[in-house]
């Protein structure tokens, strides 16, 4: 791929129950294998972390995390959210345990601002509602269901943004056995 990178990014904390949905699709999506200039790291709880890792120059951030937007549990969402500067009256709050995709994309503009960083130009976030936020391991039965279709979606998107990128045709997955 030419020109500047994607990165997946899943986020979300493992030890509450279905906000583990970006850890657990992610680390699925990367076992099927993923195209080149497509970078894919759990950043889990670690907002600050991942706003640094997208001043190394992606053209596309795609978040995968537990979305709550009212809809059934287990339903998938493809928003893409708005780029550019985020208003806001209080400087984003660098709890790092804390940080969600809003405050990480806030501090990204402050630190792109302060380094000479590019921010990405798309923000895409696959997200999944999730049937409960408390404290346990291990998805529930809707979300956990949901995992598959999310990492359809994801690979749509990038098959999507390869071709955004190249001016080609999608590329062909071919599946290997050993």
């Amino acid at each position: 791929m030419t020109g500047r990178r994607v990165l997946v990014a899943g986020v979300g904390n493992i030890f509450l129950s279905d906000d583990g949905f970006g850890v657990e699709t992610l680390q699925r999506l990367v076992g099927g294998g993923l195209p080149d200039g497509v970078d894919a790291v759990d950043f889990g709880v670690r907002g600050v972390h991942l706003a640094y890792q997208l001043l190394d120059g992606y053209r596309t951030l795609v978040l995968v995390d537990a979305t709550s937007r009212g809809g059934a549990p287990g339903t998938v969402y493809l928003i893409e959210a708005r780029t550019g500067p985020v208003e806001s009256t209080a400087a984003p709050a660098l709890d790092g345990h804390r940080m969600g995709p809003d405050a990480v994309l806030a501090l990204l503009d402050t630190l792109s601002a302060g380094t000479d960083g590019v921010p990405p130009e798309r923000v895409l976030v696959v997200g999944c509602e999730p049937a409960s936020l408390e404290e346990g391991m291990g998805l529930s039965a809707p979300v956990a269901a949901a995992v598959d279709e999310a990492v359809r979606l994801i690979r749509q998107v990038l098959d999507a943004e390869v071709n955004r990128a190249t001016g080609s045709p999608p590329y062909e997955r071919k599946a290997t056995t050993c």
